[in-house]
C-alpha cells in the first residue's frame, strides 16, 4: 500500500465512526457499542432524526479535516442540510470540542450512550443543528440561508474559508436561488474565501430535487452562469470517493490561494475572480440499509428521516438496525473503553483549528467593541419644541459616516440595505466609504468600489443573511430597509431570535453585536408610492419574540433618533428595530431632553400639556412614532384652543416595550409607573405608527386599559397626500380631537359646536386634496404655535 492508500483507509474509519455515532443518536438509548445483542428495550420510544442527508456531512467534515491539518486552516464549517445534527455533533465529538463544552458527555462508552440518549430526547439536544452544536451559526429550521450565512462570515475575515454545505432541497428555494450572487460582493483582497459544496443526494422529503435531475453540462452551464469553476465529486463506492474528494479539494485551495495571492498583490487585478465550487453526488442515506420491508431505502426519499421505524417493537427491523449499526465495525474504531482509536482520533485537527471549537463559529469571542463619536455632537439645538424643521434620518447618516471612519482600521462595521442608502437620507456615509462592487464599473458610476463598508443588493434575504453572518462571527452592523418590505425576512428574523433566545441560556456562548434595524420610508410617508407600500406590521412580528431580546423604538426627532442609534449599537444579544421617517419633519426636543426622554422610554411632554405638573388631567392624549406625534400636538393645539380650561396630559412614547408589564419585559413599567403616566381613570387617546392591536396587546393587563382609544393604522391607504393618509387611518389631528371630545362628556355641550368645525375641516380636506392634489395650506404650513415662533427657513 502507498501513503495515500493508508491515508484514506483511515479517513475511512474515522467516515465509519462518524456515521456509526450518528445512527446512534437517531435510534439508541442504551447498548452504545453493541457489546451485547440488541434489544426492544435498547431502543428510543420515539424514533427522531434525519439519515438522509448525515452521511454526506460526515464525508464532508473528514475531508475538511484534513485540509485544515495539512494546511494550518481556519475553517467554519455552515451546515446548510440543519437536519444533518446527528453529523454536527457526531464529528464534534470525536474531535473532543464537544465533550469540553459538555463535561458529562466523555470520549467513552458511558458519553457515548449519554450522547445517543440525549439526541431528540426530552430535556436532550434538538435533532438539528442549533446553537447547542458546537461550531455552528447556522440553524437548522433555516432552510436557503446557509450560503448568504457564509458569505457574512467570509467579509473582512481574509484568513477564514467558509465551507458550505448547501443541500439540494435547500437549493430550491429563492433565498438560495439569490445568494449564489453574493461572489459578486466577495473581495478576496479584504475578505476570506467561500467553498460551496452543493451536496446532490437526489431527493428531499418525498420527492426528486429538481437539482439532482439535471445533468452534469446544465448544472456546469447553470453555475458557470452564476460566476463560478464547477468541480464534480460523484459516485457511491466509500474508497473511491475519498481519493476523489481529497483531490478535488487540494485542486480547489490551489484555485483559490491563487486568487487571494493575486489580489494581495501589488498588481491585483481589478477583475472579479471566478470562485470555485464543488458539486458533491452521493446517495442520500449513503451505506445505510438498503431496503427495509421490501422498499427502496438507500438512495431513494425514504432514508430521508429513520428508515428503520419500528426497531424497539419489531424484532426484524431491529435486525436491520443491528446489521447496519455493525457494518461499520465499531470494534475496529473504538477501544474497550469506548474511546476512538488513538490512530483514528489524530486525523482531527487540535484545539481552535478543530471546526467546533473555531472561535469564529463563537463570534462573541471575536467580537470589539466600537468606537463610537459623540451623539450629541450632531444633535439639533432648537430654539422651542417644534422650532425646527429636518430630516431625522440625514442627522442619523452624519453619525453612521463617523463610525465607519472611526472602526476603518478594525474594519468591523457594515451598513447592509437594499439599494436604498441615498434614499434614506444615509448617504453621508458616502464621504467616506463606498459600496462594494466586484462588477464592471463604468467612469460614469457613482460611489461604486471594490472595497466599502456599504453594501447594497434589491434582495433583502441577502442583506439579513450577510449581516447575520458578519454579526454571528464577531462582527457590528445596521440594516436599512423600506419598512413595508421588511417582511421579505420574517422567517430569518425568527430564526435569529431564537438562535439569540437559546444562545444566552449557554455561558459557552459568548454575546454578540445585536441585529439593528432602520425601518424608513414608513407606511405614513409612503403616499406616493401607495398601498403596497404602507406596511407598519412588522413590529407587530417582532412583539412576539422572546421578550428579552426584542427592542421597538419610535423616535418622534432627530435627536431621539441620534440616541436611540447610539444605543442600540452599543448593545448586544439584541434584535433592535428603529422606525424613522426621512422626510422633512418638525423638530421637538433638544439633545439634553432627548437623553433624559430615551432613557425614560416614555415620558410626559410638560411643555405641550396644558395640565399642572402634579395634578390629574382631564384627558391623556399618547403617542407613539414621528408622524403620530406631530398629529398629536397639532390635535392639542385644536383641542386646548377651543377648551382652554380642559387639562390635557401629552405622553410620548419612544421605547415600545415600556408600555408591557413588567413582569413581561425587561423594559416594561411597572403599574405604579404606568398609572403616573397614564391614570388609573381617565381616557387615553393614542396615536400609534403602527396597527392598533398592539397598542392593547401590550396594555391589557393595565388597570386604565379600559379607557385606552388606539387610532393607528387601519390597512387604508393609496396614492395620495401625506395628510390624506393619515385622514384614512383617522390618526390625523381633526379624527384625534373627535375621539377626545367623544371621551369627555363633561365638555360636551362646550364642545359641540367645535366638533361640527372638525367634521368641517375634513370635509374641506377631502375637497381641497381632490383639487388641488396636496394638502391644504393650514396643514403644510403648521407648526407648534406655544413659545418663540419658528422663523422662516428652519
Amino acid at each position: 500500500m502507498n501513503d495515500k492508500t493508508d491515508q484514506f483507509e483511515m479517513m475511512d474509519r474515522y467516515f465509519r465512526a462518524a456515521n456509526y455515532v450518528s445512527v446512534g443518536q437517531i435510534y439508541l438509548m442504551d447498548n452504545p457499542l453493541l457489546r451485547e445483542p440488541l434489544r426492544g428495550e435498547h431502543v428510543k420510544p420515539r424514533l427522531l432524526g434525519h439519515w438522509g442527508t448525515t452521511p454526506g456531512l460526515n464525508f464532508i467534515y473528514v475531508h475538511l479535516n484534513r485540509l485544515i491539518k495539512e494546511g494550518d486552516l481556519d475553517v467554519l464549517y455552515i451546515c446548510g442540510p440543519g437536519h444533518g445534527g446527528p453529523a454536527m455533533v457526531a464529528n464534534t465529538w470525536l474531535e473532543g470540542s464537544y465533550s469540553e463544552i459538555y463535561p458529562d458527555i466523555g470520549r467513552n462508552a458511558e458519553g457515548m450512550k449519554k450522547l445517543f440518549k440525549q439526541f431528540s430526547f426530552p430535556g436532550g439536544v434538538p435533532s438539528h443543528v442549533a446553537p447547542e452544536t458546537p461550531g455552528s451559526i447556522h440553524e437548522g429550521g433555516e432552510l436557503g440561508y446557509a450560503l448568504v450565512h457564509a458569505f457574512g462570515a467570509a467579509f473582512d475575515n481574509p484568513d477564514l474559508l467558509v465551507a458550505c454545505v448547501v443541500g439540494d432541497g435547500e437549493a430550491e428555494t429563492g433565498p438560495l436561488a439569490a445568494a449564489w450572487h453574493s461572489n459578486k460582493f466577495l473581495n478576496p483582497r479584504i475578505d476570506g474565501a467561500v467553498l460551496p459544496i452543493l451536496h446532490l443526494n437526489g431527493y428531499k422529503i418525498a420527492n426528486p430535487t429538481l437539482l439532482a435531475r439535471m445533468d452534469d453540462d446544465e448544472l456546469r452551464n447553470l453555475f458557470a452562469g452564476y460566476g463560478y469553476d464547477p468541480f464534480f465529486v460523484e459516485g457511491s463506492d466509500a474508497m473511491t470517493m475519498h481519493g476523489l474528494m481529497a483531490a478535488t479539494l487540494d485542486e480547489v485551495m490551489g484555485r483559490i490561494r491563487d486568487i487571494q495571492a493575486d489580489a494581495r498583490s501589488d498588481e491585483a487585478s481589478a477583475t472579479r475572480p471566478r470562485w470555485p465550487m464543488i458539486i458533491l453526488r452521493s446517495p442520500k442515506g449513503w451505506t445505510g440499509p438498503k431496503e427495509v420491508d421490501g422498499e427502496k431505502v438507500e438512495d431513494f426519499w425514504r432514508s430521508h428521516q429513520v428508515p428503520v421505524s419500528n426497531a424497539r417493537g419489531d424484532a426484524a427491523h431491529r435486525k436491520i438496525l443491528e446489521d447496519w449499526l455493525r457494518s461499520y465495525r465499531p470494534e475496529e474504531l473504538f477501544d474497550a473503553e469506548g474511546c476512538l482509536l488513538p490512530e483514528i482520533a489524530a486525523l482531527a485537527p487540535e484545539g481552535d483549528k478543530r471546526m467546533g471549537a473555531l472561535p469564529h463559529a463563537n463570534g462573541g469571542l471575536l467580537k470589539k467593541e466600537l468606537l463610537l463619536p459623540d451623539w450629541k455632537s450632531f444633535a439639533l439645538d432648537l430654539p422651542k419644541p417644534g422650532g425646527r424643521i429636518a430630516e431625522a434620518t440625514r442627522l442619523m447618516g452624519a453619525y453612521l459616516r463617523d463610525v465607519i471612519s472611526l472602526n476603518d482600521h478594525a474594519k468591523n462595521f457594515r451598513l447592509m440595505g437594499p439599494d436604498e442608502t441615498t434614499s434614506n437620507r444615509l448617504d453621508a456615509v458616502f464621504e467616506v466609504t463606498d459600496r462594494v462592487w466586484m462588477e464592471k464599473i463604468e467612469p460614469y458610476d457613482v460611489h461604486l468600489a471594490r472595497e466599502g463598508r456599504v453594501m447594497e443588493v434589491l434582495s433583502e434575504h441577502l442583506c439579513q443573511g450577510w449581516l447575520e453572518g458578519y454579526l454571528l462571527t464577531g462582527r457590528h452592523g445596521l440594516f436599512s430597509c423600506y419598512e413595508a418590505f421588511i417582511h421579505i425576512v420574517d422567517s430569518m428574523v425568527n430564526q435569529h431570535a431564537k438562535w439569540l433566545k437559546t444562545s444566552a441560556e449557554l455561558s459557552w456562548r459568548k454575546p454578540i453585536a445585536s441585529l439593528n434595524y432602520l425601518l424608513t420610508s414608513h407606511v405614513w410617508r409612503q403616499d406616493h408610492n401607495g398601498f403596497s407600500h404602507q406596511d407598519p406590521g412588522f413590529a407587530d412580528f417582532v412583539a412576539n419574540k422572546k421578550a428579552d431580546t426584542v427592542r421597538l423604538y419610535f423616535p418622534p426627532d432627530a435627536n431621539t433618533l441620534l440616541w436611540i442609534t447610539d444605543h442600540c449599537l452599543r448593545t448586544w444579544n439584541r434584535i433592535n428595530v428603529i422606525t424613522a421617517g426621512k422626510q422633512p419633519a418638525p423638530q421637538w426636543l433638544t439633545a439634553d431632553e432627548a437623553e433624559k426622554h430615551c432613557k425614560a422610554g416614555a415620558g410626559i411632554w410638560d411643555w405641550a400639556s396644558t395640565c399642572p405638573v402634579g395634578e390629574e388631567p382631564d384627558l391623556v392624549m399618547a403617542c407613539a412614532g414621528d408622524v403620530p406625534t406631530m398629529e398629536t400636538l397639532a390635535a392639542v393645539d385644536l383641542v386646548r384652543t377651543a377648551l382652554p380650561d380642559l387639562k390635557i396630559r401629552v405622553v410620548n412614547v419612544v421605547d415600545l416595550m415600556t408600555l408591557q408589564s413588567h413582569s413581561e419585559h425587561p423594559h416594561g413599567f411597572t403599574d405604579e409607573r404606568f398609572d403616573a403616566l397614564f391614570t388609573k381613570d381617565r381616557p387615553v387617546i393614542f396615536a400609534y405608527h403602527g396597527y392598533p392591536y398592539l397598542i392593547h396587546r401590550l396594555t391589557y393587563r393595565r388597570t386604565n386599559h379600559d379607557n385606552f382609544h388606539v387610532h393607528g393604522f387601519r390597512e387604508e391607504g393609496t396614492t395620495t397626500t401625506p395628510f390624506d393618509m393619515a385622514v384614512m387611518n383617522q390618526i390625523d389631528r381633526f379624527h384625534l380631537a373627535l375621539a377626545a371630545l367623544r371621551r369627555l362628556p363633561q365638555f360636551a355641550e362646550r364642545s359641540a359646536h367645535f366638533a361640527a368645525t372638525l367634521e368641517r375641516k375634513l370635509e374641506e380636506h377631502s375637497a381641497y386634496v381632490s383639487e388641488h392634489g396636496e394638502d391644504m395650506p393650514e396643514i403644510r404650513d403648521w407648526f407648534w404655535p406655544y413659545g418663540t415662533a419658528a422663523k422662516a427657513g428652519d
